[in-house]
């Protein structure tokens, strides 16, 4: 009999407990229930957006902004570079294509050019394993961020996190020797950084035709804008032969791609003297001026496609001539920040105005320090010989009409200082 009772009371207290559960569904439904109007479909319920893929390189809260600044040897680029190597926000590699000439040498300028897009491909996706593929360090050995062209300047490499040296966030040159004492890090690591920046910035001299860029502009996944820095080719044949050495095998690339059906003037006689052995004189570098014309040849392509661009191009191309970057430094350095969407720092401003207020110019290749303006932009009418001025200016007199480089008529036009040989340009 009890055991009855016991089966009656637990069979009653389930079904109490059923209908409190029961009550209490209902209850939450018509308190979640959003009142419609008849007809109108009911809601769908709200769902997450899906998590962002993996190795997905753009940054939180909006997206990436990729800057190629695209020129060619001694046009004052390294200084340009640091516009971006300095900012805060910049995540900068400086002239990344080197390796691909130095692991494929001795191949002409042409033919490396597709290797190069690919490259920049990967590095705008904060690829950098790409390195590893053009590594001349040796079979088994992995490169480390050291091992990147131009890291001993790098702000990136030689900050925290990746080194004690620096802070990214104190604009100031970099001391390369500091900066070689740094620990090396693992590609890995280097790419973790890259993936925290919302700009990055890639300086390059060995793409020669913007066309080449042209798949890159046109991927949907990439904004890719490109800066195009020139510089009066007289002053860049000057600056070359000054920096023969360094530069032998780069020459003998880019003299390899000339056209054979392209007239041309015959090389300076062989007895010019350029100057004494501390300017590096001796026989007229024949490879460093023949390099012009091929540089030349390919700005004359990429100028005319920027007089009437395409639709990949438009809006996404902006000229900059290093004579009005270091003549209006502060000026120049706000409409390039704002092309490419970045705020212009007092600090940022003030680096810009020192670095091109220097005592002297500075003739040693490949360093960048703080010159006087006016002296760098004159150096090549004391430097170059009236003979090589005129055969620089019929390799590129193209560009040199459309970037408002007037050419001279004499001797003496050249020396005479007080005249200026700029005009507007047509771009």
């Amino acid at each position: 009999m009890k055991v009855c009772r016991r089966k009656a009371l637990a069979l009653c207290l389930g079904y109490a407990l059923l209908l409190l559960l029961a009550a209490l569904n209902l209850l939450e439904y018509k308190w979640r229930r959003e009142p419609r109007r008849c007809g109108e479909p009911p809601a769908v319920p709200r769902q997450r957006p899906p998590p962002p893929p993996a190795g997905s390189s753009a940054p939180q809260g909006g997206r990436r902004q990729l800057v190629y600044v695209f020129t060619t040897w001694r046009s004052g680029s390294s200084f340009f570079g640091e516009l971006f190597n300095q900012n805060p926000e910049v995540f900068f590699l400086y002239e990344p294509v080197w390796h691909v000439w130095q692991k494929l040498y001795p191949g002409d300028a042409v033919s490396l050019q597709g290797a190069a897009r690919d490259m920049l491909s990967s590095l705008y996706r904060c690829d950098l394993s790409v390195f590893q593929l053009y590594s001349t360090a040796g079979a088994g050995k992995n490169l480390t961020t050291l091992g990147i062209f131009g890291a001993a300047t790098n702000k990136v490499i030689c900050s925290s996190p990746l080194c004690p040296a620096y802070r990214k966030e104190v604009v100031g040159m970099v001391d390369d020797r500091v900066c070689k004492k740094c620990p090396p890090q693992r590609l890995s690591r280097f790419q973790e950084e890259c993936h925290k920046y919302r700009t990055l910035v890639i300086k390059g001299v060995r793409v020669f035709d913007l066309a080449v860029l042209a798949p890159l502009m046109r991927d949907p996944t990439l904004d890719l804008k490109v800066i195009h820095l020139v510089r009066d080719p007289r002053a860049v044949a000057s600056s070359r032969i000054k920096s023969r050495h360094g530069l032998i095998r780069e020459s003998l690339q880019v003299v390899r791609s000339r056209d054979p059906r392209i007239h041309r003037m015959p090389f300076l006689e062989t007895g010019h003297k350029l100057g004494g052995k501390k300017d590096g004189g001796g026989g007229s570098d024949y490879h460093a001026l023949g390099a012009m014309e091929v540089i030349c040849s390919s700005m004359a392509k990429t100028l005319q496609t920027a007089l009437h661009p395409p639709d990949w191009l438009q809006g996404n191309y902006m000229a900059v001539r290093y004579e009005d970057l270091v003549m209006e430094p502060i000026k120049t350095l706000r409409q390039v920040y704002g092309f490419v969407n970045l705020a212009v720092s007092p600090e940022m401003e003030k680096f810009t105005l020192n670095m091109t207020s220097g005592p002297g110019y500075s003739s040693k290749p490949f360093v960048v320090s703080a010159r006087n303006a006016t002296q760098a932009l004159s150096a090549w009418r004391t430097a170059l010989s009236f003979q090589q001025i005129k055969q620089v200016e019929e390799y590129c007199q193209q560009p040199m009409a459309l970037l408002g480089y007037e050419r001279v008529g004499s001797p003496e036009e050249v020396k005479d200082l007080s005249r200026t040989l700029l005009r507007k340009p047509r771009l």
